[in-house]
């Protein structure tokens, strides 16, 4: 929904019958992910897709009907069928798009717009019954308040919007899609070093918050790092706590510096925080294992430290190294390695 909230606010304001068409479940090579959506009113305008272009004219139509009957409908396009072979989804894979009226939106659109427009992490809660228009759940897990009546799903949609993955899951024998819509993933860097800077911009790319921490401001300001999300000039014990290192946190510590170093990461391995890692040689990371060992850290807090940092891509440069660790926190992301 946030790729089409703008245009979607829009035509809800100016009072247009809409229909909205989500991508439920993808299988093979399919062209666009689940949680795909596409927005089309009454008159044939559309914002959004569900398949790069494959079943647009397909879907569309099926938005029409759901528009002038108030009836949602579960379609499938796939290789073996021949309307989507007709309509371009040559493309190997299958995908299944839920189509309803906007009406069954309208209770909670004015909170989840709210929600998306403040990064808050929720979750949409969608039974698919095509028969009969089921009323949407909303679930707002930023302070695991709800909106809706769906509190006993809570649990599993955390679990879903920790691994950022939308799906259909069974609820008393019923199949119910939830669309989740986590918080934007920040990266928390300690250290206002060379390779901070390459990190930095690689993270916006890939849509992270990036904080920087540094105790000092000669290394650590806005002149230094102008595309820094926020800079915070302070000791890392001090400020990661109040950072909220939760699943979607992923720090890395750089200085080299022990009076730096060894604090943060103090902070940030006992915490939920989903990765942490430092960069140094083998032999600077074993040291520093020690140093943590003798300050009363257990081993086991220890190994969540991934030390020497990034992936072995075999990088000399500044970017290069930025990238291994980006790479590294992608491949742990998306649950590889």
């Amino acid at each position: 929904m946030k790729d089409v909230l703008q245009q979607t606010q829009t035509w809800h304001d100016a009072g247009q019958a809409m229909a909205v068409a989500t991508v439920v479940d993808t299988w093979g090579s399919a062209p666009r992910p689940v949680g795909s959506k596409l927005v089309a009113t009454a008159d044939g305008r559309f914002a959004g897709s569900v398949s790069a272009g494959c079943v647009e004219g397909a879907v569309l139509k099926q938005c029409e009907k759901a528009i002038r009957t108030g009836q949602p409908a579960l379609l499938t396009y796939g290789v073996a069928d021949e309307e989507a072979w007709e309509v371009g989804l040559a493309c190997g894979g299958t995908i299944r798009v839920w189509v309803e009226p906007f009406s069954v939106w309208q209770p909670i659109f004015p909170a989840l717009a709210d929600g998306l427009r403040a990064n808050r992490s929720l979750a949409v809660v969608s039974p698919l019954h095509d028969s009969v228009p089921s009323p949407k759940q909303l679930i707002v897990l930023a302070d695991t308040n709800t909106t809706g009546t769906a509190t006993p799903l809570v649990d599993a949609v955390r679990t879903m919007v920790a691994r950022d993955r939308s799906g259909v899951i069974d609820v008393d024998g019923e199949p119910v899609f939830v669309e989740v819509h986590p918080s934007p993933p920040r990266l928390i860097i300690v250290g206002g070093v060379n390779i901070a800077e390459p990190l930095i911009d690689l993270a916006r790319a890939l849509s992270f918050e990036t904080v920087l921490v540094d105790p000092r401001q000669a290394f650590a300001s806005h002149e230094r790092f102008p595309n820094a999300g926020q800079i915070i000039n302070g000791w890392p014990d001090e400020v990661l706590p109040d950072l909220a290192l939760d699943e979607r946190a992923y720090v890395v510590v750089l200085t080299h510096d022990p009076k730096i170093d060894d604090p943060a990461l103090q902070a940030a391995l006992p915490s939920r925080a989903a990765y942490v890692g430092a960069l140094g040689s083998r032999r600077t990371a074993q040291k520093r294992r020690d140093r943590l060992v003798a300050a009363g850290m257990s081993e086991e807090t220890l190994n969540r430290l991934h030390a020497p940092i990034g992936l072995p891509l075999g990088g000399q440069s500044t970017g290069e190294i930025a990238l291994s660790i980006l790479a590294e926190i992608v491949q742990l992301r998306n649950n590889r390695g």
